[in-house]
């Protein structure tokens, strides 16, 4: 049998949307046909600008720090070794509140029917000329 496994040190981090995504498990990488996963690592103060998924869900759960999710203006606490979902179409914003880098494991199901159309910006990305994780094919 062969198990597609893919190492966090293997993916180069993506800096677009701030803080450092790396998407592991993706259509591209493993072949995956109902969704990605991936990782958020954040310095204290950094964010991953507002956006939403119109097609998917994103689970996120906090390994470690603590995060400040806003979801269409709500703001929600997130620790360590909790989980949230967020819920498609919502927008949702992610800050490192805290004095330590925080990083959240995501999930983002099911998969948007074309690559470009599973993300859109709704604030400035601090890094604009940086193109968005490699997820899907074109």
């Amino acid at each position: 049998m062969n198990t597609p496994k893919v190492a966090l040190a293997d993916v180069a981090p993506n800096h677009r949307q701030g803080g450092s995504t790396r998407a592991l498990l993706t259509p591209v990488s493993v072949g995956a046909t109902s969704g990605f996963l991936g990782t958020i690592d954040l310095a204290p103060g950094e964010f991953v600008a507002e956006h939403y998924h119109p097609y998917s869900d994103k689970y996120l759960y906090l390994v470690g720090g603590t995060v400040l999710v806003v979801l269409n203006g709500e703001e929600v606490e997130l620790r360590a070794d909790e989980a949230l979902l967020v819920v498609r179409g919502t927008r949702h914003r992610i800050v490192n509140t805290g004095g330590v880098p925080a990083r959240a494991v995501f999930q983002i199901s099911p998969l948007a029917p074309k690559p470009h159309l599973g993300h859109v910006d709704t604030e400035p990305v601090p890094f604009p000329d940086a193109g968005p994780p490699r997820v899907g094919g074109l």
